[in-house]
């Protein structure tokens, strides 16, 4: 087990409560968490303690798997999961989200633990952050801002 530590915050232009159902719906989940190089994602969820995940990251010439077990499920606040993914040799790492309502608006903090010393902090900063900028699109995207 590794101490590696990344947190990334962001102001997310909805409620902290359809952020957090956003992290348990799979349907719409595939439509948001394609990182990077990834064009499409499946995941099956079952959202309850002690339920389980399966997301596949599929890329041009490559497919992620990643699984992991939910811990906390603390709505609408916090969220948090083991994380163990294909790229890691089968490691399990920690993911925290933490979500406080700021107006009509919802901060998130996402917090990623006991990642591999070969995977750098860099990479998985920029893959959680190009995941939260496609959650900010699907959530305005989302029945609540359309006309």
């Amino acid at each position: 087990m590794t101490t590696q530590t990344v947190t990334i915050r962001r102001t997310l232009q909805a409620s902290c409560e359809e952020v957090f159902d956003a992290w348990l719906d799979a349907e719409g989940m595939p439509l948001w968490m394609c990182p990077g190089p990834v064009t499409a994602s499946e995941v099956e969820l079952d959202p309850r303690v002690g339920g389980r995940f399966q997301i596949v990251m599929i890329a041009a010439q490559a497919r992620f798997v990643n699984t992991g077990e939910f811990l906390v499920l603390d709505r609408p606040s916090r969220l948090q999961f083991t994380w163990i993914s294909s790229r890691w040799d089968q490691q399990e790492t920690l993911v925290t989200i933490e979500l406080r309502p700021r107006g009509g608006q919802c901060e998130l903090i996402l917090t990623h633990e006991r990642f591999p010393e070969t995977h750098s902090s860099a990479q998985l900063t920029a893959g959680w952050t190009s995941i939260l900028e496609n959650l900010q699109l699907h959530l305005e995207s989302g029945p609540r801002l359309r006309p």
